[in-house]
């Protein structure tokens, strides 16, 4: 059974992380990279039992993977929350044995971003459960991986508290 570390990035989040947090069930840790923020986001991640790394503005994305407690990384926005299908979905992956992963390379999924007061899909799947070795990236995010395997259920994206 292969445990998950969730990864989130933060910088002022706090309007925002706590329901990114309330999804994160699948996970096994939750692992905060904050970025010196000034408002009441580390509060909120200690509440939700998160370990919290202050970021080194030098470190490559891929540098924290290393702290990661476990060898599959969820890479998320705070911004953004699992759906119940999604998460359903992770569950059920973090059940299987580990030789039924053990050729994929990835895991992708779909989403959904708010726009005003409306919904758009995601152009294309968005790689997102990676191993702790994964070292292409995209910001803060894993860059797509074509070969990454999608994962049932959604992303969704927020644009408003």
């Amino acid at each position: 059974m292969p445990p998950i570390t969730a990864l989130l990035h933060t910088t002022n989040d706090a309007l925002h992380l706590g329901r990114a947090l309330e999804t994160l069930l699948p996970c096994s840790e939750v692992l905060i990279v904050d970025h010196h923020s000034s408002d009441s986001t580390l509060r909120i991640a200690r509440e939700y039992g998160a370990r919290i790394v202050l970021a080194n503005n030098r470190a490559s994305a891929n540098n924290y993977l290393e702290v990661a407690r476990y060898d599959w990384i969820l890479c998320l926005d705070p911004k953004e929350s699992l759906t119940e299908a999604l998460q359903a979905s992770l569950f059920e992956w973090s059940s299987l044995p580990t030789s039924a992963i053990a050729d994929v390379p990835a895991f992708s999924v779909f989403g959904r971003e708010q726009i005003a007061e409306d919904w758009r899909d995601f152009p294309a799947q968005e790689t997102r459960l990676v191993p702790r070795g994964w070292t292409l990236w995209h910001g803060r995010i894993p860059a797509h991986q074509s070969s990454a395997v999608p994962l049932e259920g959604e992303l969704l994206r927020f644009a408003f508290p």
